[in-house]
Formats: structure tokens, sequence, C-alpha cells
């Protein structure tokens, strides 16, 4: 039985060791430079923690509620495309992980099962389903009426792609991506449904789902149209500055996932963990709950960004990792690490209850030189 893996740099060192290096570098890449990317990750080394001493009382709880129903933990799974290429039972098994978690699972618009059988996979998942203004809003509203039906709680739209990100590292990969389809297992998405003929070549739909998104331009009375087709809570994700957020605040929408589509679509914009307070300070007052994801690396990483004022914290690649390494049991694996460094984290740092974990955790570390330099003056 091979060792289980105590961090998620382990479980992304050995998940390279078996992931085709075509895969390997789709899911990897940022745009641009890859600024943002990698800052996305630095951002949470420039917080240091600001621990009680006794305080800690005895195991801390996780749970928490988000739009309304109870979750166990603050920290769940984003939407990432294509996890059949990770593993075969693609998005079943990572339903399958989340549901035994008791974590909260966003299933991309772009996978590769379809979102009845991830239902019937995870008939007690706590899932949200994630989708594009994509050009054919046909397409949209049939995804959002088919996971009103299978008990899907809210509808995350993503607003940060009205065209396409140039992705660094596989810009001219596509065709090679086609060509080895069966042995890197590419399937057909399963969740759009072309209202006309395909390019030929496209039968994976891959180029069809790129041109439903590139161009797409969502605007906002889109949201307007979006509540008219369903009563479910509307998430918007790939909000990064203050100002956005709050114009989808007043616009009505339940929350918002602050969000740099893990570094893939414009470089340069500063960390979502550093764009964290300021959309929680700009949407006080409104009835938007806040959420982050990018760089998440460990529990520690998920404490800083609800310290900072997140309701709840998602993952992106990590899942991917633990997919490639074992299906359920290794996203259950990626799970549980995030899950044993969380509690950890917070019995340390004296806290007992994830609703107790405010922004006297935590400190920037200008905010802690600037407090060294007051004090050396008056020496």
């Amino acid at each position: 039985m091979a060792r289980p893996h105590t961090t998620l740099r382990e479980v992304e060192a050995h998940a390279a060791e078996y992931t085709a290096e075509i895969l390997l570098e789709y899911h990897a890449t940022g745009s641009g430079d890859e600024q943002t990317l990698r800052d996305s990750i630095e951002a949470f080394k420039r917080y240091r923690l600001m621990p009680k001493i006794f305080g800690s009382k005895g195991v801390p709880s996780l749970s928490t509620s988000l739009q309304g129903h109870q979750v166990a933990v603050p920290f769940g799974i984003s939407p990432t495309a294509i996890h059949a290429t990770a593993h075969p039972d693609g998005e079943m098994a990572t339903a399958r992980a989340a549901a035994d978690t008791g974590a909260l699972m966003i299933v991309s618009s772009i996978s590769q099962t379809t979102i009845e059988n991830i239902r019937a996979a995870a008939p007690d998942a706590h899932l949200w389903m994630q989708t594009y203004l994509f050009k054919d809003r046909g397409n949209t509203e049939q995804l959002v009426r088919r996971a009103e039906r299978l008990n899907f709680r809210a509808i995350v739209v993503t607003v940060d792609s009205p065209v396409v990100g140039r992705f660094t590292r596989t810009m001219n990969h596509y065709e090679d991506l086609l060509d080895k389809a069966h042995e890197l297992r590419i399937q057909r998405l399963a969740n759009i449904a072309p209202s006309s003929a395909v390019s030929p070549g496209d039968e994976h739909l891959f180029q069809y789902a790129k041109n439903q998104v590139d161009g797409s331009y969502p605007q906002l009375e889109d949201l307007a149209w979006l509540k008219t087709i369903t009563k479910l809570p509307i998430i918007l994700k790939g909000i990064i500055t203050a100002d956005s957020a709050k114009l989808a605040a007043e616009a009505g929408v339940d929350g918002i996932i602050v969000s740099a589509h893990g570094g893939r679509q414009l470089d340069g914009v500063q960390a979502p963990l550093d764009a964290l307070s300021s959309i929680v300070g700009a949407v006080r007052g409104y009835e938007v709950e806040v959420y982050m994801d990018g760089g998440v690396r460990s529990g520690r990483d998920v404490f800083k960004a609800l310290a900072l004022g997140a309701r709840a914290v998602f993952l992106g690649r990590p899942i991917l990792w633990g997919l490639v390494l074992g299906g359920t049991r290794g996203v259950s694996e990626v799970l549980g690490i995030v899950k044993q460094e969380l509690v950890n984290t917070m019995s340390l740092a004296g806290c007992n209850h994830v609703d107790e974990i405010t922004g006297e955790f935590i400190r920037h570390e200008t905010q802690l030189s600037e407090d060294l330099l007051r004090v050396q003056s008056k020496l």
C-alpha cells in the first residue's frame, strides 16, 4: 500500500509522475507571463498568523452554512474542466469524494460526465452548477433547468471570460490533444448541446465549447434574464475588484467567488487573496456571501482566507492531482489533508469554530514591519 501523502505539494509531485506531459501543461498553465498564477500562491506567504494563547478548548468545529445549507467543512471543489483526463470515472469520482467529506462541489459546464450521472453517482452530494453565459443562451438555459431538477443548490456564473485567455504553455497544442484523444481519455463534453452542426474533427466539442465562450461578452442585463429562468441562488465567479463586487451586489446576486480563474484569464490582476478583504468590505450591508479560490495549497491557506472574510474557500488544481492518483480515493485524500491541516491550524491559533476565524488572527507582513518601525522609533 502506498504511503499516505502529508502535504498537497507531495500529491502534486507524485501526480506529475503519472500524467502525460501535454495534459500536465494543460492543467498547470496560466495566461500571459503567468504573473497572476504565481502570485495567487505566493500571496498566502505574505500573511502571518496571530495565535491566541489559552484559546483552544478542544477539537474545533468546521461546519458552516453556504446559501442556507449546512456543510461539514468551509472548503470545497472549484469548477475545473475535463476530469476524465485525470481518471476514467471523471466527475463522478470527484462528486463521491465531495460527498464522503461533506464538502461542496461546483460542477463545471465543461465536464465529460452528464450532470444526471454525477448526481446518480453521489445522490447526497452538495452540488452547485457552474455555467458561462454562452453565446447560445440556450446552452446556459438547458444547464440551469437540468441542474434545478437534479437538486443542485446554486448556479455559479463565470463572468471573467468575455473572451478566452491565452494559455501560455498550450497555445499551440490543441491539435496534439485531439490527436491523442483516446490515449489521453479525452471524451466528448457531456453537458453542452450544439444547436447546429459542429466543425469537422471537433467530435469532442472542445472547439465548439471554446467558441461558445470566446466573444460571449456577458452583460449585467443577462443576470436579470437568468433570474427569470431559475429560483436558485446566483453566484458570480471571477470578480477581483471591489467596484465589480458592488455592481454585482446591487444587481441582486446571492454570492461572489473572488477568483482570477486560476491565473488563466487576464494576467497581471492581483491575487484573489489580496483582493478579498476589499471585496468583503464593498458588499457589506448586502445579502451577499463571499467566497474565494486561487492558490490554495493547504489548510493554513484556508484559515487565512477565512480570516480575511471568505465564507468558504475552493480548490481547483489539487483536486485534479488527487484524481490522477486514485479517483475518489485520491480526491478524498486531498480533501482530508486540507481538513487535517485546518483543524491543526485552528487548534494552534486558539480558535474553536470557523465562525470565530476573523481578522484578529492574521496580519499582512507590511503591517508587522510598520509596527516594528514604530516600536523602534520609540526606543
